[in-house]
């Protein structure tokens, strides 16, 4: 946790006076939010903040930040953890099941931050499921499709202390798990997967992210992407 609160609490530096930001969902987003609510209070700062969930508006809510929407603003800068990065800095994301609104917001950012801890970052992504957001009606038929694609596919559920039944997205859709192994095409991947009909939108982000703040034991790692 003390890596996720040191890389979160250096993305807040990249913030500056003005700026419209992208708030990420996930743990270590959590403490971005929470020091970006701090220097606002702190610095005075003119900051609006377009969350990604539920989770990132509440948090961004109860740490001061003023909200708004795409619909009204650009994004200057968008700060969001992953799952997984590889070496071309090809993102897995979706663990939250927010990656829907996550892909659109870091999308439409002049500038996307990813933050993860050294424990993220892969070789090849695979290691993990790829998330898919699926209308419920649908989920036969994606089984079926994500089964062609040498996919193995498992409805995620809700812990039963939480909830009986599926986990429900903040768009009132199931998420659909599919393991693969190694991924060698991400970018192929991502747009098959979202080529089924059903498919909302698949947890796979390939070539959106600018840079990626890695946090280690020995400090921050920044990867930049290959232009």
């Amino acid at each position: 946790m003390e890596l996720k609160k040191t890389v979160g609490y250096e993305a807040a530096k990249l913030v500056v006076d003005g700026d419209v930001v992208g708030l990420g969902t996930g743990s270590t987003t959590s403490y971005f939010i929470k020091r970006l609510g701090d220097r606002i209070k702190r610095e005075e700062m003119e900051i609006l903040g377009i969350p990604t969930s539920y989770q990132s508006f509440f948090l961004a809510r109860d740490f001061g930040i003023p909200i708004t929407t795409l619909e009204e603003h650009d994004i200057n800068i968008a700060v969001d953890g992953a799952d997984e990065v590889d070496l071309d800095l090809n993102l897995i994301k979706g663990g939250g099941a927010a990656h829907t609104m996550e892909k659109i917001v870091d999308e439409a950012a002049e500038r996307f931050v990813v933050i993860v801890d050294e424990s993220k970052i892969v070789d090849k992504l695979g290691g993990i499921p790829v998330p898919l957001e699926v209308i419920p009606q649908a989920c036969r038929m994606v089984t079926s499709h994500v089964q062609k694609l040498n996919g193995v596919p498992s409805l995620r559920m809700a812990e039963p202390k939480d909830k009986v039944g599926p986990v429900i997205t903040d768009n009132h859709n199931f998420i659909i798990d599919v393991e693969f192994e190694t991924i060698g095409e991400p970018e192929y991947l991502e747009k098959k997967l979202n080529a089924i009909p059903g498919v909302v939108e698949n947890g796979i982000f390939s070539g959106i992210a600018d840079e990626v703040l890695v946090g280690t034991k020995d400090g921050i790692n920044i990867l930049n992407r290959k232009k």
